[in-house]
């Protein structure tokens, strides 16, 4: 099957085309684009088994194709598995995600499982945080790329007035991605874009009580 989407903007010159599919590859003005969307879009049509075609000439606008597989075979319907409720917890947490849509729904998730949030919407936001805010910071809940300052130098800034507070990374791009930019170190705990409840609140406690185990039903 195929998805095209196009529209009527500026287009792309041949050199553009060659790398819009780079992870942090971007044609807008710093601090406006983190160069993941496309990126995304790329690897999980890959993983899909399709392919992404496009189309574009400067002035004439740009289409995408997306190709993907039609599953012939009928589904097996999956084994039923016991549900056992995402974890909760009372610490606070600090989020910090530039996309205010994101940051207001995981933000609600967090409450509703019974933390307490404070919530920056950039980095000097988050350090100002930091270094006011009266009593513990248990945990900082980051996205990796954002204006002016990445989450991995955000993270180092906050340990030097928080040393106690444990960090998740978020991103839109897989870890393995991340890493290979040189923005993860290893044994970073990252969540990966789009993510669940069950897999946000279960890295949380992953990240929170480091000697509990890690497997669960989130595959984390």
């Amino acid at each position: 099957m195929m998805l095209a989407v196009s529209d009527t903007g500026h287009g792309m010159d041949a050199a553009t085309m060659a790398r819009i599919f780079e992870p942090f590859f971007t044609t807008k003005e710093e601090g406006k684009g983190t160069g993941l969307g496309l990126a995304t879009v790329y690897g999980i049509v890959s993983q899909s088994g399709g392919t992404v075609n496009v189309y574009s000439e400067p002035g004439q606008g740009t289409t995408f194709k997306v190709y993907l597989p039609r599953v012939e075979a009928e589904v097996e319907p999956e084994a039923r598995v016991e549900y056992a409720p995402p974890p909760r917890g009372t610490e606070t947490i600090l989020l910090v995600e530039d996309a205010d849509s994101l940051r207001l729904l995981v933000r609600e998730l967090l409450e509703e499982a019974g933390y307490t949030v404070l919530e920056a919407g950039a980095p000097d936001k988050a350090l100002s945080l930091a270094e006011s805010t009266p009593g513990p910071i248990h945990l900082v809940l980051t996205d990796m790329v954002m204006p002016r300052m990445s989450g991995q130098e955000l993270a180092k800034r906050i340990a030097a007035v928080r040393p106690q507070a444990h960090v998740v990374f978020m991103s839109g791009y897989s870890d393995q991605a991340v890493a290979d930019q040189g923005t993860l170190e290893p044994g970073s705990l990252f969540l990966q874009k789009p993510f669940t409840m069950d897999a946000l609140m279960r890295m949380i406690r992953r990240a929170l009580d480091p000697r509990l185990p890690t497997k669960g039903p989130s595959g984390s």
